[in-house]
């Protein structure tokens, strides 16, 4: 019963680690630009996150290390260092544009600036990060997120036309450098380096061992797939909605009122609690995650489940990070425009996060039986190659397409 439990709350935890900012807007963008044709782009992105997911909670269960743990031992001090800095870096903008999405969001609700609400949103996050056990964030946060159901239950309500959305899983060739720039925007999305960074730790908080490989196999999949289905709902019913109007969805707003259509002010009201509660769980996941790091590269006690006065300086570096992230968004950012930019630059950084992972995994001296398969190694190295590729053409395709503007 016990391990049931685990499964379903990773499967409910992952709402707020996989349908990010990042998500809402890449995937609406998407849909009301191209229709079904990117679900493909989705599903790559799924599985990615699903293979080095399961691998980083298996090296956490048997090796019992971290990803940044990783990083210290096999790139040495000015590679690992130069990872970590990449890796701080983009948690801090990828915060900074979550936190503007919450403070977007809880502006519906009220006739006050968005910018009052960011503060608002922030002392709310921290105080959820301060009193908040582990397991407890990832409950209310995760089941807060399945409100976002209602996209994929208003997709189907919509009827769409099921022969064309059969079709977008096939990549087709495209001429259009912006349909390159949202393949990759999309992929990013799916498999943000700091969705790894807390997954691998999250094992660690939940002390993990051989008996809970089957716990993280599940969540690796079925909780990551159910984020996926989360995205293409989001897709398919931007489609619906917005490509026949064509409207440009270029603010959270925007995204809320695509479940309007279907369900009218029941929609508007599920969505946009699912919208806070999946965003805001990701500021917290960002925000551990990067503290994560720091304390594992300088080798911290750190943990949520070790206490604040066993783990000082990693509870002092989140809540650095919450104040920092905010002072970068209070300055009027676009939350959105943050996004776009924190999602594809994070690609460069795929090729570091995901390498020590690989290596760790396929390495029997570390994981003895429980090292990968010939299949596993494969599907590894063949997606440590696509984000190779990707982090080459990510910053060229963010020029060329002046950050998605066409």
């Amino acid at each position: 019963m016990r391990k049931v439990l685990q499964i379903a709350l990773g499967i409910i935890a992952a709402i707020g680690g996989f349908v990010d900012i990042g998500d809402l807007v890449f995937n609406t963008q998407a849909g009301a630009l191209f229709g079904y044709q990117l679900l493909w782009a989705v599903l790559v992105g799924v599985i990615g996150i699903m293979v080095f997911a399961e691998m980083s909670g298996r090296v956490a269960a048997i090796a019992k290390r971290a990803n940044f743990d990783l990083v210290r031992e096999r790139y040495g001090r000015r590679l690992g260092l130069a990872t970590l800095v990449a890796s701080v870096a983009l948690s801090f903008l990828t915060l900074a544009a979550e936190l503007g999405g919450v403070g977007l969001i809880l502006q519906l609700f009220f006739d006050v600036s968005d910018q009052a609400f960011m503060l608002v949103g922030v002392i709310a996050l921290i105080a959820a990060s301060w009193l908040l056990k582990f397991g407890a964030i990832e409950r209310i946060f995760g089941y807060g997120g399945l409100a976002l159901l209602v996209y994929v239950v208003g997709a189907i309500h919509l009827h769409p036309d099921w022969h064309s959305f059969g079709e977008g899983f096939v990549p087709r060739a495209h001429s259009s450098s912006l349909y390159a720039y949202f393949v990759v925007g999309l992929i990013a999305a799916a498999m943000m380096p700091y969705e790894i960074y807390f997954y691998s730790s999250g094992g660690i908080e939940e002390g993990w061992g051989k008996g809970d490989l089957a716990v993280n196999r599940a969540n690796a999949i079925l909780g990551y797939g159910l984020g996926g289905l989360l995205a293409m709902g989001l897709m398919v019913i931007s489609a619906e909605v917005f490509l026949p109007r064509s409207i440009q969805p270029q603010s959270i707003g925007t995204t809320v009122l695509a479940a309007v259509v279907p369900f009218g002010v029941a929609g508007l009201i599920l969505a946009t609690l699912g919208i806070m509660f999946a965003v805001g769980g990701a500021a917290i996941d960002t925000c551990f995650s990067g503290a994560y790091n720091i304390a594992q590269y300088l080798g911290w006690d750190w943990g949520k489940r070790r206490g604040r006065r066993d783990t000082p300086r990693w509870t002092l570096t989140w809540l650095v990070m919450f104040v920092a992230a905010y002072a970068i968004i209070a300055t009027g950012l676009d939350p959105v425009e943050l996004t776009e930019y924190a999602v594809v630059l994070s690609v460069i950084a795929m090729p570091l996060t995901y390498l020590p992972v690989l290596l760790a995994s396929n390495d029997r001296d570390l994981m003895g039986r429980h090292a990968n398969g010939p299949v596993m190694r494969l599907v590894g190295w063949v997606y440590f190659a696509l984000v190779c590729v990707l982090a080459i053409a990510a910053p060229i395709l963010l020029v060329a397409t002046n950050g998605g503007a066409g």
